[in-house]
């Protein structure tokens, strides 16, 4: 986490000379945040190197959503060509510390990331690209892709494609909404006047509202108590439709996504600490799969899937690096 040798320059050309840089975090892409400090002022700089990461979408969704009314950290300064953006800093209170620090507020923390979602999706979807088919099969490929190999298993890769493509016609109904994708309790902050603030939302789309539903009730790192996900759920559905049909198909495919991408990360990128996850996603996919609406990708699993190379392929390497 050293600054980039870019930063001091950029820095001072935007009136923050002189300023302290200090880590703050990295991510599962190649992007790094840094907190910028001088005389009082906070702000975070995002390197995000250009021959890895566009940040033009993230420049286009933040615009999306602030001129929409929600809170995506303001650009306070922007280098494309070297990779340097400087935001409006949120702060340190992050949904999934402050609910550890302080579990009683779990609930009403909940309520308002529904409720944020609710208002989300009143507006329209502006210029975003189409959540398609053809982007929710490229998805759930990462797993025959990544996962399959990584723990040795020949799997029917046409038959995959077939089981999913017969539950994706349950998601042609629902008008397409603002999908952030990324929404769950890492990328979402308490802001002072205690409303939510949003982080990591470049790779917006628009379509179901199911999804982001999934990812914030179905968190890939942290545990949502099924009972709180359903009184959530029941918050969203009193005030817009919800297919939980189709809620369990995106929850199928979100979950199927990720075994693949955090294998990728520890197979590709050397990043191990993904793979102390992979339990708790075993344990949400087998959720979703148990729902009628997925009986032909649930067969799909019980045939190519053995119950070794799933949760328990994992659980003795939650913590360490594996050699599977």
């Amino acid at each position: 986490m050293i600054p980039p040798a870019t930063a001091p320059m950029f820095l001072a050309i935007h009136g923050w000379g002189g300023a302290d840089i200090l880590p703050l975090a990295g991510d599962a892409s190649f992007r790094r945040y840094f907190r910028v400090v001088l005389d009082g002022r906070t702000a975070v700089l995002m390197d995000a190197p250009p021959a890895h990461e566009d940040s033009r979408p993230f420049l286009a969704v933040a615009g999306h959503l602030l001129a929409r009314g929600f809170a995506a950290p303001k650009l306070l300064a922007v280098d494309l060509d070297e990779g340097l953006i400087l935001l409006e800093d949120f702060g340190d209170a992050r949904v999934r510390e402050v609910i550890e620090a302080e579990p009683a507020r779990e609930e009403g923390i909940y309520e308002q990331a529904i409720d944020l979602l609710l208002g989300l999706h009143e507006h329209d979807c502006g210029e975003l690209p189409a959540y398609d088919r053809a982007v929710l099969h490229r998805e759930v490929g990462l797993f025959p892709e990544w996962y399959a190999p990584a723990l040795g298993l020949a799997v029917d890769s046409q038959g995959f494609i077939d089981a999913w493509e017969a539950v994706f016609a349950l998601l042609d109904e629902a008008p397409p909404v603002t999908v952030l994708r990324d929404y769950h309790a890492e990328n979402i902050m308490i802001l002072p006047d205690g409303s939510l603030g949003l982080l990591d939302f470049q790779d917006a789309l628009a379509g179901h509202p199911g999804y982001d539903l999934v990812s914030v009730l179905q968190d890939a790192r942290r545990d949502v108590a099924p009972d709180l996900e359903l009184r959530m759920l029941d918050r969203y559905r009193a005030k817009r439709p919800l297919d939980l049909a189709a809620y369990a198909v995106l929850g199928a495919q979100r979950n199927t996504k990720i075994l693949g991408i955090f294998t990728r990360l520890w197979r590709r990128d050397g990043k191990e600490r993904y793979l102390s996850f992979q339990p708790r996603m075993w344990g949400l996919l087998e959720r979703d799969l148990a729902h009628p609406a997925l009986a032909p990708v649930a067969d799909w699993f019980a045939r190519n899937v053995p119950v070794e190379a799933r949760a328990a392929a994992w659980a003795l390497h939650a913590d360490v690096g594996v050699s599977l």
